[in-house]
Parts: C-alpha cells; sequence; structure tokens
C-alpha cells in the first residue's frame, strides 16, 4: 500500500467510525422514544434494558451504514480539500478516481459485510428485540404506592396509604379491600400502621399491619347459606387485632418470556432462504386459490352459463398440470423396509364350486400344463400304492341300507315331478311388439309462440326472490374469493420487498459514497458543519424515496423492483454527475459558476433570436 493510500484511507476511518457511533447511538434514541411508555414504571432490570438496546442496535445498523459512510466520505475528502492536500495529490500526477480507490475498496467490503448483516444477524436481532418488547408491554407496572391514593395494581385487592415514610418500609393509615371472593367490598381492614417488603426473591409482597379492625360482611347463618329466607339476610363481624400478616402474590409482576416462534412469522424476522420459500408457498397459494375459483365456477349457476367453457389463464393452467401430475405420483415411504420375498398369488380369485358337485374346470396355459402334469407324475410315483381292506359284515349292511334310502328318496322326487308337471301344463304368451310413439316435430314458427308465451309469463314472488337470493350468494362468493386473493398479493409483495430490500440497503453504502467523496472534493470543507448538513439532506431524500417507493410497491402500482431500487438508483445517478464535476473541478458552490452557467443560457437564447430577425 502506497503512502497516498495510507493517508486517503487514514482520513476516512477515524470519521467513519465516530459517525457510526453517533448515528447508531441517534436512530437508536428516536426508535426507542416510540416505546418509553411502555418501558417506563415497569421495574425492569439493567440486564433487561440492556438486552433491548442492544438488540435495536443491531437493528438499526443498516440504515446506519449508509449514512456514516456518506457523513465521514464528505468529511475526509473536505478535509483533504481544505488543507490542500487533494491539490498536492492531483498535482503529482494521481487523478481523483485513483485516491477514491482505497476508500472504494472498503466501502466495497463494507457492503459485503453490511449484506451479511441484513441477512443473518438483523432478522435473528428483531426476533429478539421484538419478542422480548411484546413481553415487556405485557408485564404489569412496578409496585408503586402513592399517598392518599388507592394502588389496584395486585389483582382483586385495592391498597390506600394516607403516609409512606422514605424508607419505602413503613406506613401509616392503611385501608385494605379484599375483591378476590368476587362479591363486593365485604372484606376490608383498617390499621394504624403496619409494614411493606417482599419475600422469597420478590415472589411474595407481606404486609404486617398493626392496631387495627378488621370487617367482614356476610351470610349470617347456615341457612341463609342454603337459600332459606330469614328476616336479617346480612351479617356484620369486626375483629380486632393488635399484629397482623398478609402475603400476596406477585408472579404477575414477573417479567414472562414468550416462545419465539410466534413472531418468526414476520417478513423482518426473515433471511434470504426463509423469504425464498415464504414467497413460493404464497404464490402457489394464490394459484391454488384461482384455480379453486375456475373449478366450482359451474356450481355459482343452475342454468345459464354452466356449460360454459372458460380458458385458464396460462399460470393458472400450470399449476393444475403440476398439481394433477403430484396428485398421480405413487406414495413412497422414507424407509424402504426389507421384505421377504413370497410366491406370486395371482389376483383373480378361483371360481366357486358347482352345485351338483363337480369340480370346476379353469383354463391353464399350454407352457404351464407339462410341467404340472411331469410334477403330478413325479408325485404320483413316489407315493405309496393304497391298500384296500375288506369291509366287515356290520359296515356292508350299514352301506346297503344308505344305499336303500337315496333310492326311495330319489324315486319320490321323480314322481312329484311327473305329477305337476301334468296339472300345471306350461302355457306361452305372446308377447306383443313395442309400442314406438312418435314425437310430434314444432315448426319453428310454433317453437317461437311457445318460447314467447313462456317468457312472457309473469314469474311468481317467490321465484323472484329465489334468483336473487342466488345472485347475492355468487356475488359474495366471488367478493370473498377476490379478497382472499388481494390479501395473499399484499402478503406475497411484502415478502419480495423485504427480499429486495437486504440487497438494496447494503448496496445504499455504495451509492452514498459515490455521493460524498466526490462532493467533499468539491466542497473543500471538513469538520462537521457543511458536511452534516449536506449529509441530513442527501438522507432525508433516501429515506423518503425509499419509504414511498415500498408504499407504493405494496400497493401494486408499481413494480417491486422499481419501488425497492428506486432510491439506490436515484443517488447513483446523482452520485456519477458529482465524480464527473468533481474529475472537470467544477465549482457548483461558488456564484461564479452560476453566473457562467447564466450567461451561456443567455448567449444560446440570443443565437435563436438573431436567425428569427435576418429573416423578417
Amino acid at each position: 500500500m502506497k503512502k497516498i493510500d495510507k493517508l486517503v484511507l487514514g482520513a476516512f476511518l477515524g470519521p467513519f467510525v465516530l459517525t457510526f457511533l453517533v448515528v447508531v447511538f441517534i436512530l437508536l434514541t428516536q426508535h426507542m422514544l416510540k416505546y418509553f411508555d411502555d418501558i417506563i414504571g415497569k421495574g425492569l432490570g439493567a440486564d433487561v434494558i440492556g438486552q433491548l438496546l442492544f438488540y435495536f442496535a443491531i437493528f438499526m445498523t443498516p440504515v446506519a451504514l449508509p449514512l456514516a459512510v456518506l457523513l465521514s466520505s464528505l468529511i475526509a475528502f473536505g478535509n483533504l480539500g481544505e488543507h490542500f492536500e487533494l491539490t498536492a495529490i492531483k498535482a503529482a500526477g494521481v487523478s481523483l478516481i485513483r485516491a477514491m480507490a482505497p476508500i472504494c475498496v472498503f466501502v466495497v467490503l463494507l457492503t459485503g459485510v453490511a449484506f451479511y448483516v441484513n441477512n443473518n444477524l438483523v432478522p435473528k436481532a428483531a426476533l429478539e428485540a421484538y419478542s422480548l418488547l411484546y413481553d415487556i408491554k405485557q408485564k404489569k407496572p412496578a409496585l408503586d404506592l402513592r399517598e392518599g391514593a388507592f394502588y389496584n395494581g395486585i389483582s382483586d385487592i385495592s391498597i390506600k396509604v394516607n403516609k409512606k415514610f422514605p424508607d419505602g418500609v413503613t406506613l401509616r393509615d392503611v385501608v385494605l379491600y379484599d375483591h378476590r371472593k368476587n362479591d363486593g367490598n365485604k372484606e376490608v381492614t383498617v390499621a394504624d400502621s403496619g409494614r411493606m417488603y417482599t419475600i422469597l426473591n420478590e415472589r411474595y409482597l407481606k404486609f404486617e399491619l398493626y392496631n387495627g379492625y378488621q370487617y367482614t360482611e356476610g351470610a349470617s347463618s347456615e341457612r341463609e347459606m342454603t337459600g332459606q329466607k330469614k328476616r336479617n339476610p346480612e351479617s356484620l363481624s369486626r375483629s380486632q387485632f393488635s399484629k397482623a400478616q398478609v402475603v400476596f402474590d406477585l408472579s404477575s409482576f414477573n417479567l414472562e418470556r414468550t416462545d419465539k416462534k410466534f413472531f418468526q412469522g414476520n417478513r423482518i424476522m426473515r433471511n434470504l432462504n426463509e423469504l425464498d420459500k415464504d414467497i413460493d408457498s404464497t404464490r402457489r397459494e394464490i394459484l391454488t386459490q384461482r384455480l379453486n375459483y375456475y373449478q366450482y365456477r359451474p356450481s355459482y349457476f343452475t342454468y345459464l352459463f354452466r356449460k360454459d367453457s372458460l380458458i385458464m389463464p396460462r399460470e393458472v393452467y400450470h399449476h393444475k398440470q403440476y398439481r394433477d401430475s403430484i396428485a398421480r405420483l405413487p406414495y413412497i415411504p422414507k424407509t424402504n423396509p426389507v421384505v421377504e420375498a413370497k410366491p406370486a398369488v395371482s389376483s383373480v380369485s378361483p371360481p366357486p364350486a358347482e352345485a351338483d358337485g363337480t369340480k370346476a374346470i379353469t383354463k391353464i396355459d399350454t407352457g404351464k400344463t407339462k410341467a404340472s402334469s411331469s410334477l403330478t407324475a413325479k408325485a404320483d410315483t413316489n407315493k405309496k400304492p393304497d391298500i384296500k381292506r375288506k369291509p366287515n359284515g356290520l359296515e356292508a349292511k350299514r352301506a346297503a341300507d344308505r344305499r336303500l334310502r337315496l333310492n326311495t328318496v330319489a324315486q319320490k322326487s321323480k314322481t312329484k315331478k311327473k305329477s305337476t308337471a301334468k296339472k300345471r301344463p306350461s302355457i306361452v304368451k305372446p308377447v306383443p311388439p313395442p309400442v314406438v310413439v312418435k314425437k310430434k316435430v314444432l315448426t319453428d314458427s310454433a317453437r317461437r309462440a311457445k318460447l314467447d308465451s313462456i317468457f312472457t309469463m309473469p314469474a311468481p314472488h317467490n321465484v323472484l326472490q329465489g334468483a336473487a337470493n342466488q345472485a347475492r350468494q355468487v356475488k359474495s362468493q366471488i367478493e370473498n374469493v377476490n379478497t382472499s386473493v388481494d390479501n395473499s398479493g399484499v402478503e406475497l409483495r411484502t415478502f419480495e420487498i423485504q427480499w429486495h430490500k437486504i440487497f438494496s440497503s447494503s448496496m445504499a453504502c455504495l451509492a452514498m459514497f459515490l455521493i460524498g467523496a466526490p462532493l467533499g472534493s468539491i466542497i473543500k470543507r471538513g469538520g462537521l458543519g457543511v458536511p452534516f448538513l449536506v449529509s441530513i439532506l442527501f438522507f432525508i431524500i433516501y429515506y423518503i424515496t425509499t419509504m414511498q417507493g415500498e408504499k407504493l410497491a405494496k400497493q401494486a402500482k408499481i413494480g417491486v423492483v422499481t419501488g425497492v431500487w428506486m432510491a439506490d438508483f436515484l443517488l447513483l445517478i446523482v452520485g456519477l454527475f458529482f465524480l464527473r464535476q468533481a474529475r472537470i473541478d467544477a465549482r457548483l458552490f461558488e456564484a461564479d459558476f452560476y453566473r457562467v452557467v447564466l450567461d451561456k443560457v443567455k448567449q444560446w437564447f440570443q443565437k435563436r433570436k438573431a436567425p428569427a430577425t435576418a429573416v423578417s
């Protein structure tokens, strides 16, 4: 690194660190003022306040870096120009672009750091900061008893203290109302003096009351408790005490942390990968809603437009094809268990047996019959021959009796069939030919007259009311679909804006440097006076342009890319203009420069008027 590079870089780094810390502090203070009422008076510890400030400081880093680069570059090159060091550098033959090279390299590296912070640190810091801020808002204010006023911070308890001593423990004239039974002011404790302090790591509040009375108003007997009537429905009891102790639970005053998963859906708490998934899922949801409308459209109409064909948009049609192709895919489990090989079983079930006891015959492939016959032949050869034994006398007698009974039953059934066949002769009735009804064909005039008569008939009131209700229902359904699609579109544009914003806020450092360095060399004034005013002016322009562009992009009036990158593009053009003017040593902030420009404009107008007078 040459000495000129060390000189220029040293003049830039010191103001950059200082201005970055100052800008972060200013932005942090401005941001925390919005939540001042939610933080003060909650009794928060220094660790909780420190965590909140640290997370919000990281959250403000993307906004502070461009402003710090602009202000520090203005101060650095303004000091170099004011002390004629920049003039000496140019006299040595070093151009302004070469003198800006070391700071430009540093700003490019700073742009990469800003991108890393925007993509990784800022979402986590935003999640921690806003979840902690939500828990702080839900926390009850700290216990603060004021003299002569009722304190209702403890649930179902009202406390009044007429005198509170400077030690914060000793009290005088204490009145305590207990509403935990939700039956009115029926339990009241009055004490002349007392002491108040917390116990068990500030989880409980303990009152020690001295020289007082306890008043209790309630049911006078068990009969009244059961709902029976009595002349004296209420009773009042008073008990005196010299010392009494009352303990209250302070768990509601503790800071309870909420699970952070309930806050992770916000766009500022997502990085690029998560935003890509959100954008993809939102686009598919929009396409699914539009596809459902096209598919369910025939159900909106009973008669008219029911069979009309409607061409889907290209993106909706492609989404339908993609979804149908996914639905046709077979289900494949993540883990494929090892299945033992089983013999193939035919999916065709065998036919049932016939009624007469004979076996059903199935057709078998000829290629398989040979193998099966050979197998059966081998099996038959392996079988042992059956040995027939002779039946004894008793078994032969039983078989003969069984055959005799079967023969008699068969003969009786034959005789019955013959007798019924003789008594009831079968008569075949002739089937009449089908009657063909000729459809009457109407002429065109008859058809037209019939339609006119139908249309001219007055519709009943119930028919008109049903048609109107159906039209309102269809209109409401279409409006609901449009509203749902519009809401999903706003959500989609919000995620896209945040995705581009991560890059644009990082590139703003480079755009601010292109403005600050040439402008500082033109102004040639260092310090915090003029550079601070100029940097504030350009930062306001950048901030307003960014906010307006994001707003218009969210409303779909301009494109997302145009709305987010509009501020960077505008600053880049202004920076290139200042760079050109700095290279030619233009004096933009001197009166002589504008006088010369005005003279040139006057000469141009005079030249245009001269030919006109000559022609006349």
